[in-house]
């Protein structure tokens, strides 16, 4: 049984990927399910039994990056304040991205429209999450350009997706000027974050440049 689910979950994930990819390379609504069917190798049928709708794959997607934030949040809630702990919040935060956050950067830079709509009403989103992230970093009585300082750190691997369009920057490219960005960004407030390690293998057929 518990092989079985892991099986599915991996099959959820997979499709996720896909779709993010195809959402990303040709926009939310130009992609049927039909090609995302295709792009696996899978009949229709097939998809539609793991997912309803290309709306239900996208915020599957977006809850699960949500969730890991929050995961991360919530460590970081029951640990001392100290400049390691902040260092180490940010580190992390940034880490995720060697997982499948860079996709979600990538989606999220192209396709804002299909984002807010993907988006349950009265769910908090990731500026809620930045927000949480920033008074655990700092503390409530934070100057505000210190407050602007972290927010620009936690922002800095969406600032340089976006700054990499129509460059031939690559993953690791990417996720090391963004902690370049935001060791520059902490200064003298906490030691610099580490960097993460980029992925190690990419998927056949993973964008790994944006879209012209």
């Amino acid at each position: 049984m518990g092989g079985t689910r892991r099986r599915g979950s991996d099959r959820r994930a997979e499709i996720q990927d896909v779709a993010v990819d195809l959402f990303t390379e040709r926009g939310f609504d130009a992609t049927s399910m039909r090609e995302i069917a295709e792009q696996l190798g899978i009949t229709k049928a097939a998809l539609y039994y793991h997912f309803a709708s290309k709306e239900a794959i996208l915020l599957g997607f977006l809850q699960e990056h949500l969730g890991a934030l929050d995961e991360l949040l919530d460590w970081a809630d029951g640990q001392p304040p100290s400049p390691e702990r902040s260092c180490e919040i940010l580190s992390r935060w940034l880490a995720l991205s060697t997982r499948r956050g860079l996709r979600t950067m990538r989606f999220a830079a192209v396709n804002q429209t299909a984002l807010r709509a993907a988006m349950p009403a009265g769910q908090d989103g990731v500026f809620q999450r930045i927000e949480r992230a920033t008074l655990l970093i700092l503390g409530p009585c934070a100057p505000l350009q210190d407050r602007l300082r972290i927010r620009l750190a936690l922002l800095s691997l969406h600032t340089t997706v976006l700054a990499a369009r129509g460059t031939e920057a690559d993953d690791a490219d990417i996720l090391a000027t963004a902690i370049q960005a935001a060791a520059l960004l902490v200064g003298d407030l906490f030691p610099a974050p580490e960097l993460p390690k980029p992925p190690a293998e990419r998927r056949k057929g993973h964008l790994t440049h944006f879209p012209e």
